[in-house]
Parts: C-alpha cells; sequence; structure tokens
C-alpha cells in the first residue's frame, strides 16, 4: 500500500497524545495510594494535559489532508454499528473532551470529592475523569488499530498483533515524552516514568520483531495465474497492460526499492526501540535532560519510519497483476 503521510502523523502524534495522558494518570494513581509523591494540579497535571491534547490536536489537524472532501467529515461517524473508521471517529474527540476536562479540573482545582473507598482514600473529580479517560484512550488504541486489523484480505495487517503493538507503541511514545516532561515539572518522578518508558520500549520491540516473523512467513493465497484466471503454468508478464500508471497503481503500492525498503525496517527498529533505550538509561544514569529530549525525539522520528513500514508492507491482491510499468 501507498502511505499517506497525513495518515502517519494522525496515528503517531495520537498514539503519543494518549500515552502521555495514561503517564499522567498513571502517577496520580500512585499518588493516591501513597506510592509517589503528590503533585501540583496546575504545574504539573494541567500542563501535562494541555501538552496531550496539543498532540491529539495537531493529529486530528493532519488526518483532514487525506480526505477528499474534508467538509464531508462528519459523514465518516455515520457507520459507527459496522466501521472501526467511525468508531475511531467518535471516540477521538470524546476522549480530547475528556483530557481537556482533566486539565481544567486539575488547573482550577475544583475537584470535589465523589466516594471514599475503604482505606479513606478519596476519589475525586479528577479521579473519575481520570478512568473514563483511561477507558477511551485504550479504546481508541482499539479502533485505530482494528481499522487496519480487521481487514482480511491484507494478512500482514490481520492480525491481533497490529492492535497490540498500536497499544505498546503509543504507550511508549508516551511514557517517554512523560519522562521528558517530568524532569522539568516534577523531577521526582522522572526514574518512574523512565522506567516504564523502558519496560514499554522493549515490549514494544518484542511485538513489533513477532509481527515482522510472522510476516516473513506469510504465503500469498493468489498467484497471477488466478489474477487473469489464467490456468497455464508460465505466465511472464512483460507490461502493466494500458501501459501506463493509474489509480491501481499509484494508491496500493508503495513504489520504493527493495532495498530501501528492508533498510526502513532496520531504522525503525533501531530508531523506535533500540536508540531511545539507550538515551533513556543514559538520562536516567546520568541526569541528562539533553538525553531524555533526544531519546523522545528519535522515538518519535523512528515510529514515523515505523509507521510508514506499516502501511507499506501490506501488499494488495491487484498487485498481483499490476506488478510492472514499462
Amino acid at each position: 500500500m501507498r502511505p499517506a503521510i497525513s495518515v502517519i502523523l494522525l496515528t503517531t502524534l495520537i498514539g503519543a497524545g494518549q500515552g502521555l495522558f495514561l503517564a499522567l494518570f498513571t502517577a496520580q494513581s500512585y499518588a493516591l495510594f501513597d506510592l509517589l509523591p503528590v503533585q501540583d494540579g496546575r504545574s504539573f497535571y494541567a500542563q501535562g494535559s494541555l501538552l496531550a491534547l496539543a498532540l491529539l490536536t495537531v493529529g486530528l489537524i493532519a488526518s483532514f489532508f487525506h480526505l477528499g472532501r474534508p467538509e464531508r467529515a462528519w459523514r465518516s461517524a455515520a457507520q459507527w454499528r459496522s466501521s472501526w473508521l467511525s468508531r475511531e471517529v467518535i471516540v477521538l474527540p470524546a476522549f480530547m473532551g475528556l483530557v481537556l476536562l482533566y486539565g481544567l479540573a486539575h488547573w482550577s482545582g475544583a475537584a470535589p470529592v465523589l466516594a471514599i473507598l475503604p482505606g479513606g482514600i478519596p476519589i475525586d473529580v479528577t479521579v473519575a475523569l481520570g478512568i473514563l479517560g483511561t477507558l477511551l484512550a485504550f479504546l481508541l488504541f482499539v479502533c485505530t488499530g482494528m481499522i487496519y486489523a480487521c481487514i482480511r484480505f491484507l494478512p500482514e495487517w490481520h492480525s491481533p498483533l497490529t492492535v497490540i503493538n498500536y497499544i505498546l507503541q503509543g504507550g511508549a511514545s508516551g511514557f517517554t515524552l512523560a519522562t521528558l516532561f517530568a524532569s522539568h515539572a516534577a523531577p521526582e518522578l522522572t526514574g518512574f516514568f523512565g522506567g516504564w518508558a523502558l519496560i514499554i520500549t522493549l515490549l514494544g520491540l518484542v511485538g513489533r520483531s513477532a509481527s515482522l516473523l510472522r510476516n516473513a512467513r506469510l504465503v500469498p493465497k493468489s498467484s497471477l495465474q488466478t489474477a487473469i484466471g489464467i490456468k497455464h503454468p508460465v505466465i511472464a508478464q512483460r507490461s502493466q497492460g494500458f501501459m501506463g500508471g493509474s489509480f491501481n497503481t499509484r494508491e496500493f503500492f508503495h513504489g520504493q526499492t527493495a532495498a530501501l525498503f528492508s533498510s526502513i525496517k532496520w531504522l525503525f527498529l533501531l530508531g523506535a526501540f533500540v536508540a531511545p533505550t539507550g538515551l533513556l538509561a543514559l538520562g536516567l544514569l546520568a541526569h541528562s535532560d539533553s538525553a531524555l529530549a533526544l531519546a523522545a525525539l528519535v522515538q518519535y522520528c523512528g515510529l514515523l519510519a515505523e509507521r510508514w513500514f506499516f502501511f507499506a508492507q501490506a501488499s494488495h491482491p491487484q498487485n498481483i497483476y499490476y506488478q510492472r510499468i514499462s
């Protein structure tokens, strides 16, 4: 398939925003049980929510550049009963609204207690919003991943690993960004976020490697014979058919050489997982904000390459026929 830059930006940016929100609420949950220091709502949670909301907003804006008729974007939510894309269109703004309310509640300090747990632990409005936001964040990951995982005729995508990798990669980028944010806003939480960022990044490496190994063993169910309905055992394709480019050749094939395609695979494995792991460890051990900033930047660039590879690796069955242009 031909990767669309707008969709690459959409999925990576909202993934980082979801991961960052999950990191923020994880810290609040730990603090609720006295496992982490309590942070000021305005200087930490409100600012962190604003950063997460900014990532989500930029990702949403990027998605409009992929639409042929942006003014009709609202219609994409009409098929929510059967379409994962429609469900994503509904869940994304709902999640953004909860992130906004979560940040505003912390900023204003207006957080009335709704319930008291058996240990005397208060559950206020920010906790309730955080729980709802967490549920929507994971639901959004599922919706985004299932847009591709539900397509049966693209076996590279049709796997539970697609959804798992979306969750792990979004979580890794979000927690890495939270580590950098905490190094300035709440230094005592840097180690907490950094530790989780390392764990999730390594899990992301395992999950993505598993999908690469699985896809390498896939055997096409169709052939050139079945594509054109001729059973002769020897068929040599000399041209694309009508001797030029078309929608089929532009939209369903990435157009890059096999060498470049292979190099991008190793590039994203290094950039999205291996290098950030080393930079995070260096930043945590040396208390280096520069290393943490570089880890977040390198990881995001690596995830851009990973998402390009994810879309490009899917081989549409029509490419069995449209193999060559001469």
